[in-house]
């Protein structure tokens, strides 16, 4: 391997199979093609205000690819496609929470469930999970959103959701919401598939540093008929436990790929960057940072790697130590090189020409959803017996 094929992060020291790097390479090259320069991003994005374009998932539907969120690959090959997408700026982001949602529908959903839900992430449909509330986020068991019995079958929803990524365009929301017991209790949670266009389901925006990305859900008298159950009525606290590694997992691939490209602009700007008679890459102060940084993100890699294949050997165990780890570490060196890329660059990391900003959006709201980086260490602490 070369130095730049080492300082790029190519996938060539990971234990693949030729299948898997073709399809990295594959992955890669669509993204030169599709979204390589800023002008295509920005086109695909109203300027990066939005963090899903539907016409390219499409095509990435027909190529078959979005398969691998829908069950029919591996874990490392969900990675893979995480990480080389992440890295290549694709506006997908309704990929992560439809491969999250679909994890569920796997592991607890009826034949229907997986025929419709699985079948949809394939052909490029997209769904969310809704879990957090204005009262409750890190406490999921202060979970109050209810879903009553309702007469004749079936449930009515009332209650308010809140940081719902990608509900605006779902075809349909992975609900977790209280069917029994009060808030406080992990018992009495239970998940329902709701469409996004049901009737009684309000959704509202909410503006952030990363643009359109997340909502506030409103249900009013919102009916879902029984079938909407997913896994058990009353279980859904159990059936959460049991996706943590698929979701903290796929946070932290898309984060890998965002640190990888947020490293490479700072390399290539620090390579081309003069003052003072030298290109700034070669000032100690910056050249060993790069080295601590290219060192961190490779301790990433190797961690989400090692933490796939520990689910693709046994999907139904539950690894929280190593789930959490992942989470926590690739998040944190996102966010450490984003910011660290912005320093070097100055005044042209801050500014909205350059695509550091965007890196470091990205990067600092990555230790809070999925499970701030507080929560991931108390986790990782209460496996050691603390």
């Amino acid at each position: 391997m070369t130095e730049e094929d080492a300082v790029k992060g190519i996938d060539m020291d990971l234990d693949l199979t030729d299948e898997q790097r073709a399809f990295a390479e594959a992955v890669t090259d669509f993204c030169k093609r599709e979204t390589g320069t800023r002008q295509q991003r920005d086109e695909l994005t109203d300027g990066g205000r939005h963090a899903h374009n539907q016409g390219l998932y499409q095509k990435l539907a027909d190529l078959g690819w979005l398969e691998v969120g829908a069950g029919a690959g591996t874990m490392v090959d969900t990675c893979l496609f995480l990480e080389h997408t992440a890295y290549g700026m694709a506006p997908v982001g309704g990929f992560a929470t439809s491969a999250i949602v679909a994890g569920a529908i796997a592991r607890f959903g009826t034949q229907a469930q997986k025929e419709a839900v699985l079948g949809g992430v394939a052909a490029g449909r997209t769904y969310a999970i809704a879990m957090s509330e204005p009262e409750a986020g890190s406490d999921v068991a202060a979970l109050a959103c209810r879903a009553e019995a309702a007469d004749g079958g079936g449930f009515v929803i009332n209650g308010q959701k809140t940081w719902c990524s990608n509900a605006h365009f779902a075809d349909a929301i992975l609900l977790v919401a209280r069917t029994s017991g009060v808030p406080g209790d992990h018992e009495g949670l239970t998940m329902l598939l709701v469409p996004g266009t049901a009737g009684g389901l309000r959704i509202s925006g909410i503006d952030t540093m990363g643009g359109r990305e997340v909502n506030d859900l409103y249900f009013t008298d919102c009916r879902a008929p029984a079938g909407a159950v997913v896994g058990a009525v009353g279980q859904g606290w159990r059936q959460l436990m049991a996706g943590l590694n698929l979701e903290r997992l796929i946070l932290a691939a898309l984060m890998l790929g965002t640190a990888r490209r947020a490293f490479d602009d700072a390399l290539g700007y620090v390579r081309e960057r003069r003052q003072f008679g030298r290109p700034i890459g070669t000032f100690q102060a910056l050249r060993h940072r790069l080295a601590d940084l290219a060192t961190e993100i490779e301790c990433c890699k190797l961690m989400v790697y090692r933490t796939a294949e520990l689910v693709d050997r046994d999907p139904s165990r539950v690894l929280p130590r190593e789930s959490s780890m992942v989470k926590l570490k690739t998040t944190e060196v996102a966010r450490e090189v984003a910011l660290a890329g912005m320093q070097m660059m100055g005044g042209y990391g801050y500014a909205t020409e350059y695509d550091m900003e965007r890196h470091v959006r990205a990067a600092l709201v990555s230790t809070v959803y999925g499970g701030t980086s507080e929560i991931q260490r108390d986790i990782i602490g209460k496996t050691l017996g603390l």
